[in-house]
């Protein structure tokens, strides 16, 4: 069941080191894949501390720095955020810690039922075509789509909401945290990528009873799983009140500091073959999910349940495209460009 894609393995390529040998964080093809250039294996175990001016931070990649980073009261946002100091995580996966970030209002009998019918409405739109991106015409319309149906809109005109229209529809009046919907869209499509290429994975998943916040079903661990492995947002900054030491050295008081959340959730000093999507691996960690209740965060897990059912009802063949393989791109926020689709 689990699943190793050929584009998660690193290729031979190795990034443009910048002086002390320390490679640098926006050299040439890593905001397209940092994966494949080796950038993140080689900062973890050459360079788990060091500066990159072009950033004006300091990189931190190993898993237990990046958790300290995240967790621990010598740290604060930068430039700012919302999060509360000590052991409670820092804004992290969908939750973009605004402060005036509360509780879903809108009734989780609300929520899901317009999750659901947005999707439905999509995935029939596209189950008639020879061809379709899941990207285009699913994944970035589905959390605008179900922020209008929940907001009232019983049947949203999803094809007059134009970009900048469908970024500001919030969900239960939580603020910034639903109310931009990009990370949502990446996450979604990310998810979905991960499900596809595993028919055995998919046809379990979708089998079983999901009820519920759909935490601890087979469905729930596979949204986790693509959280760790293929996070939307790879950095997340932080900077430091006071020196605090982490494992490649000490960072000084009042420091930017660059925790790259793709290269902690893929290393292996703390996950078991870390390239692998598996979501019945017995070393997952809430941490990299995000905090729990973040409205964007249950908002995201609905939109995968509900999309990835919505589709396979629509569309019980759906594979990908003769010869398509999904290659994700970015930096500071990250997903795939494209999802080619047979839909029978």
């Amino acid at each position: 069941m689990p699943v190793d894609r050929p584009d998660a393995l690193p290729a031979a390529r190795r990034p443009h080191r910048l002086s002390g040998g320390l490679p640098g964080l926006l050299a040439p093809g890593a905001t397209t894949d940092p994966y494949r250039l080796r950038l993140y294996r080689l900062l973890r175990t050459d360079h788990p501390l060091g500066y990159d001016p072009a950033l004006g931070a300091w990189l931190l990649s190993r898993y237990a720095d990046v958790a300290l980073a995240l967790t621990d009261p010598r740290f604060t946002g930068y430039p700012h955020d919302g999060a509360p100091r000590g052991r409670a995580p820092v804004p992290l996966g969908l939750c973009r810690g605004s402060l005036v970030c509360g509780p879903l209002t809108v009734p989780w009998s609300t929520a899901a039922p317009a999750v659901e019918r947005t999707a439905s409405v999509l995935a029939r739109r596209i189950a008639g075509r020879d061809r379709a991106d899941l990207v285009a015409d699913f994944c970035r319309w589905l959390p605008a789509g179900a922020a209008a149906a929940a907001a009232g809109l019983a049947r949203p005109d999803l094809g007059a909401l134009p970009r900048d229209v469908r970024h500001r529809h919030a969900l239960g009046g939580a603020g910034d945290c639903t109310g931009t919907t990009a990370l949502r869209e990446h996450a979604l499509a990310s998810f979905l990528a991960n499900m596809l290429d595993d028919p055995d994975l998919l046809a379990a998943a979708t089998a079983g009873e999901v009820g519920g916040d759909g935490s601890g079903t087979l469905l729930g661990r596979a949204w986790a799983e693509t959280l760790r492995r293929d996070p939307p947002v790879q950095i997340v900054l932080r900077r430091t009140r006071t020196e605090v030491a982490v494992s490649g050295g000490t960072l000084p008081a009042d420091a930017p500091v660059a925790c790259l959340i793709g290269a902690a959730g893929r290393d292996p000093a703390r996950f078991a073959a870390p390239d692998r999507f598996d979501p019945l691996r017995s070393d997952a960690d809430p941490l990299l999910i995000g905090p729990a209740g973040c409205p964007a965060a249950l908002l995201g897990r609905l939109e995968a349940e509900h999309g990835l059912r919505a589709l396979l009802t629509a569309m019980p063949g759906i594979r990908w495209a003769d010869g398509f393989r999904p290659v994700a791109g970015g930096l500071l926020t990250r997903g795939p460009r494209a999802l080619l689709v047979r839909p029978s």
